[in-house]
């Protein structure tokens, strides 16, 4: 490791200090899923250390039964719809709150990303009881729009820091140049705000796919998630077909949150940030 020149010892010492510091905080945060993976591939029915062996037995068992599989097929459709609804109703947010002229614009900015603020428990209750006024308590469309508002913050988050550097003088150039609105979006913003669009949708399908909370109060006993699967496994018979899903789970979502960087540095290549 090299330091600059001018840098004195104490300096030095506090920045490996600090680094050390964060990297002993992650290990503990990430621990329990470093413990929890290998236990999918344990040959016997219970979690111990040591394993007595190894077996993808469990990984078969989540695959191939119908149980598993169908509380995965419930979680991908409530997921691929909250997330085309949210990025749609997100972006449209976003879009209205970059304008500097908005009467109000912090209040709308406090309301939309509330969701994100309340605890998930009493978010849970109170949709209960207003779905329960409305029939849809126990629908698929009422989970379908509970899991809506509880990732379009989400959507809005990322799509309006996306809008932050976005340099409006386009949108300007475009209409002199004789373009109807609806060309100058297509043509100029959308590009521009994709990888963010891109993004929040990635964290809208990441809420509502691991989203168990909610489901516990809304769902119908056949609407089975594959949350709420996995919490009634442990509820009612501990499997370690569990560790598969976790681990499954574990990996679907690292592979989208490096997709999410992915996504974020090309937009700031984009608008020509760099380092």
């Amino acid at each position: 490791m090299t330091f600059p020149a001018y840098m004195t010892i104490g300096e030095k010492v506090t920045y490996i200090g600090l680094r050390v510091f964060v990297g002993l905080v992650l290990l503990f945060l990430i621990a329990p899923i470093l413990a929890i993976m290998p236990l999918s591939f344990n040959s016997e029915s219970f979690f111990s250390y040591p394993m007595p062996g190894y077996s993808l037995k469990w990984y078969e068992d989540f695959f191939f039964n119908s149980r598993w599989q169908a509380s995965l097929r419930m979680s991908i459709i409530v997921a691929l719809a909250t997330t085309c609804i949210a990025t749609f109703l997100g972006t449209l947010a976003a879009l209205g709150l970059a304008r500097t002229n908005i009467p109000g614009r912090a209040a709308l900015m406090a309301v939309l990303i509330s969701p994100m603020i309340v605890p998930l428990i009493i978010a849970a209750v109170g949709m209960f009881l207003f779905y329960s006024r409305l029939n849809v308590a126990g629908t698929l469309a009422g989970l379908v729009l509970a899991h809506t508002a509880l990732a379009t913050p989400f959507v809005v988050i990322t799509v309006t820091a996306t809008l932050s550097g976005f340099d409006r003088t386009l949108m300007r150039a475009g209409a002199s140049l004789g373009a109807p609105p609806m060309t100058v979006f297509f043509k100029v913003v959308l590009p521009l705000i994709l990888p963010g669009m891109i993004s929040g949708a990635l964290f809208a399908f990441v809420i509502s796919f691991d989203e168990s909370v909610v489901v516990l109060f809304l769902a119908s006993p056949e609407q089975r998630t594959l949350p709420k699967q996995m919490f009634s496994g442990i509820r009612e018979l501990i499997s370690p077909t569990i560790t598969a899903a976790a681990t499954v789970l574990i990996l679907f979502s690292t592979l989208l949150l490096i997709t999410v960087e992915l996504l974020r540095r090309r937009s700031e290549r984009l608008r020509g940030i760099t380092n």
